[in-house]
């Protein structure tokens, strides 16, 4: 039996890798990868490593293993038909008879675009008949983190989702959750609803900036359309920009809050508080 983990060098999947090692064996990970390259460190220390691609069905034939538990790790590529890639992996785990697929899905509260691809998955991975977790994570601390030097530049937090809150937490987190889910047991068939302990809003973000910066950090609420213009001004593709807006807008209705305490449960602990993630950004 193997913990198998696909997009295991993606920001969420090495988070996973590390932490099963501290867990499990290293013989007992298998990290599919893209580019083995990219791996060359997990190879080192004993993890199997399996090369494989959403875009290549043939690359999953004989991956797994009766038994194995699988961590599906939703793909990035929003214009290559996400719900297929993930049937390709989805098919391979049900030949194979796997013990377990967990699926890193989206809030089941959010309506915007980018849900529908995890629906579809969702409703794939139901009709398999192979033994699922759905990871519905919400969104991570770093996607406003790691892309400070904009808020920096300008002073000013800008996004179009009004006074709306959000249950962030760090991919640090959610890999926690995955691993507790791979590691542990009962949990088959099971649905959790994951996102931080304290909801914030893009005003308390900006008075965190302030605060850890000493500089005066305003939040500049915008419409959707304006905010797709920013971000293609800025470089993004406009179909990511739309996304992004559409995130927003359900940021906005209050649809990323997740009240359950689900992740905080799974990982034995508190989230990450936000102040800590704004902390590590601005030392990194």
């Amino acid at each position: 039996m193997s913990i198998v983990v696909t997009g295991a060098t993606g920001h969420l999947g090495r988070h996973v890798v590390e932490q099963l090692l501290e867990k499990v064996p290293a013989e007992q990970i298998t990290a599919v990868v893209r580019d083995a390259e990219k791996a060359a460190g997990f190879a080192e220390r004993g993890v199997r490593i399996a090369v494989a691609d959403y875009n290549a069905p043939a690359s999953f034939d004989g991956l797994f293993s009766a038994g194995d538990k699988v961590l599906l790790i939703s793909g990035n590529e929003f214009d290559k038909g996400r719900v297929q890639q993930h049937k390709v992996v989805i098919d391979a785990a049900g030949a194979a008879g796997v013990a377990l697929l967990a699926y890193t899905s989206a809030p089941g509260t959010l309506t915007a675009a980018l849900a529908d691809d995890h629906r579809g998955t969702e409703q794939l991975l139901l009709d398999s008949g192979v033994p699922y977790a759905l990871l519905r994570n919400g969104w991570y601390h770093e996607n406003y983190t790691e892309n400070l030097a904009p808020v920096l530049e300008h002073d000013a937090v800008v996004a179009a989702a009004g006074e709306g809150k959000l249950s962030s937490a760090s991919r640090a987190d959610y890999a926690a959750a995955a691993v507790a889910v791979l590691t542990g047991e009962g949990h088959e068939n099971k649905t959790y609803e994951l996102g931080g302990d304290t909801p914030w809003s893009f005003a308390e973000y900006a008075a965190e900036l302030s605060r850890q910066t000493g500089r005066e950090i305003t939040y500049q609420p915008v419409p959707p359309e304006a905010l797709v213009s920013l971000l293609t001004g800025a470089g993004l593709p406009e179909p990511f920009a739309q996304i992004l807006a559409g995130v927003d807008v359900s940021i906005e209705k209050g649809e990323l809050v997740v009240s359950t305490g689900d992740l905080s449960r799974l990982i034995g602990r508190p989230t990450t508080p936000l102040a800590e993630a704004v902390a590590a950004a601005l030392k990194g």
